[in-house]
């Protein structure tokens, strides 16, 4: 796999609708980066909620670009605002809540090993497609287990 060159504006990359919450748009694919990395922006309401898991394979840059997070990481919570930035190294167990109104989070994923999993999380979403939507975490759960996500 080879990495290729990667320009997209505000608002530009494919979009999909998570099932565990929130719209992603894949800024950056594991593709496009030769497997180096995955970059997506993801937009949610307040209440979504990751459940406490660990990455085998992959370490995880949240990034806040607007709203507030609280991010649960290594057994202490801390709050997230805009610019604001969690790392959790792959192995170290986390979790996040969106505890304002709406949040925008910049997610990199390093390598990019974990697309599949995200992609059999989701589905297709139009340009209009809301943060808040149905939450299917079955199907968040059977994504995982396939892929090496805890």
């Amino acid at each position: 796999m080879t990495a290729v060159p990667i320009v997209r504006n505000a608002g530009e990359g494919e979009r999909l609708r998570f099932f565990g919450g929130g719209v992603l748009t894949m800024k950056a694919t594991a593709e496009e980066t030769g497997g180096a990395f995955l970059l997506f922006e993801d937009l949610m309401t307040q209440g979504k909620t990751t459940p406490l898991h660990i990455h085998a394979d992959e370490d995880e840059t949240l990034y806040v670009l607007e709203g507030e997070i609280v991010v649960h990481i290594d057994g202490e919570n801390h709050v997230i605002g805009a610019d604001g930035v969690a790392v959790a190294p792959r192995g170290v167990p986390h979790a996040f809540l969106v505890s304002s109104e709406a949040a925008r989070v910049l997610t990199l994923l390093t390598p990019g090993s974990a697309e599949p999993f995200y992609r059999g999380a989701s589905e297709p979403a139009g340009i209009d497609a809301r943060a808040s939507g149905p939450v299917d975490f079955a199907r968040v759960r059977e994504s995982a287990g396939t892929r090496r996500i805890a």
